[in-house]
């Protein structure tokens, strides 16, 4: 499996949940900037959603739940200290989370096993924490840091985007120079340039799916929210 190693360097859930910087993001609907997989709607029809993310939670005889993941894994809370929530998804919650061995902080996005009702679903949540793993290291993806799971929920650490979304930056901004704008899009197509050179399709691309990694910084874009990625071969439908 190749994944890119450059030095730089949370699906399931159609409703966006990685709105690292907006604690008070508790419902699908927009937002105000307060943020790593909530369609945030500001007053817009909310966009229709493959199958894969309209099946989440519907009706089907449950799964067996006892495990997600499929292996044992650390206890979450041995290695760090969760904070205030960030954002609020259907599926997930995403919290402020605090490594204790660095005092790092990342955010940690936190998946409610009980609303996956299908194998489908768990093999989604599989699928995503794959993925990340497979983009790992590519400056423009959000990072993934680790997944662990418990009785109730599987929790996927990543890093934290402190600078809010593209959406909410173009909406503050009004209007960019084609330059800049120029510059936004070609990191943009490179990072669908990178997934599919990789045998990823995204799947769910819009400016509240790419998220800054500083304030100060408009053109450090991270791409988040491969909860309906897919891997796929070229050539193949």
């Amino acid at each position: 499996m190749h994944s890119f190693k450059h030095p730089a360097s949370q699906r399931h859930d159609p409703d966006r949940d990685y709105d690292h910087t907006n604690p008070a993001a508790d419902s699908p609907k927009k937002q105000q900037p307060g943020s790593q997989p909530t369609a945030k709607t500001d007053g817009h029809a909310a966009p229709a959603q493959p199958a894969a993310a309209m099946r989440r939670g519907g009706a089907g005889a449950p799964a067996d739940l006892g495990s997600v993941l499929g292996h044992p894994t650390p206890n979450l809370r041995d290695l760090y200290a969760l904070g205030r929530k960030l954002g609020q998804g259907q599926f997930g919650t995403t919290y402020l989370c605090t490594e204790l061995a660095t005092g790092a902080d990342y955010a940690c996005k936190s998946i409610s096993k009980r609303k996956l009702i299908t194998k489908e679903d768990i093999d989604d949540v599989r699928r995503e924490i794959q993925i990340m793993h497979h983009l790992s290291g590519h400056p423009n993806v959000v990072a993934i840091k680790g997944a662990y799971e418990d009785q109730l929920y599987v929790h996927i650490v990543m890093e934290l985007c402190a600078g809010g979304e593209l959406f909410d930056r173009i909406i503050q901004r009004g209007h960019y120079s084609e330059r800049k704008a120029a510059e936004l899009t070609r990191i943009i197509v490179g990072v669908v340039e990178a997934c599919h050179s990789l045998g990823v399709m995204h799947r769910d691309l819009k400016p509240e799916n790419f998220l800054l990694a500083n304030k100060d910084d408009d053109l450090s874009l991270k791409a988040i929210d491969f909860g309906l990625s897919v891997f796929f071969k070229p050539g193949l439908p």
